[in-house]
């Protein structure tokens, strides 16, 4: 994921290679409970171990006066798998598991601004940019635009 589409992930390479199998073990273990959900597609028609992973955790601290937010995180589909719908029923699934299994009523997600490709995905299935933007973690100069959808109840 990291080579293939290092702007679309927080993390270099570099820094992911440099955790410790008890460091990997801690994160593993952060990412289970009953605030996220992890959907992986794998066992594609080709044998393909691993087609891709989309992540959805609840947003915290939540803000009382705003609607249960979620976020979309680690979303990533392997080249070979691209174009093919895999993407649209990952992301479909994602926003059902936030919306169901979470019970959140927003999903969001950051984009790299020059990942075109993504924004145009995203818009595609109903998230538009909010206006707010952060510094992108491994170029500063760059932004990582916020994206927002809300979640039929």
């Amino acid at each position: 994921m990291l080579t293939d589409t290092p702007m679309a992930y927080v993390e270099s390479l570099e820094a992911a290679r440099r955790q410790t199998d008890p460091q990997w073990q801690e994160r593993t273990a952060a990412m289970a409970g009953d605030s996220s959900v992890t959907l992986v597609a794998d066992g594609g028609v080709d044998g393909s171990p691993f087609c891709g992973l989309m992540r959805v955790v609840l947003k915290h601290p939540q803000d009382p006066k705003k609607p249960l937010q979620a976020m979309l995180i680690s979303v990533y589909v392997a080249p070979e798998h691209r174009g093919l719908g895999l993407a649209d029923e990952l992301l479909h699934q994602a926003c059902e598991a936030a919306r169901i299994d979470l019970g959140a009523e927003l999903l969001e997600l950051g984009v790299h601004e020059d990942n075109t490709r993504a924004l145009a995905f995203y818009r595609r299935h109903g998230f538009s940019t909010t206006g707010d933007s952060r510094p992108y973690p491994q170029d500063t100069s760059k932004q990582e635009l916020v994206m927002e959808k809300v979640l039929k109840q």
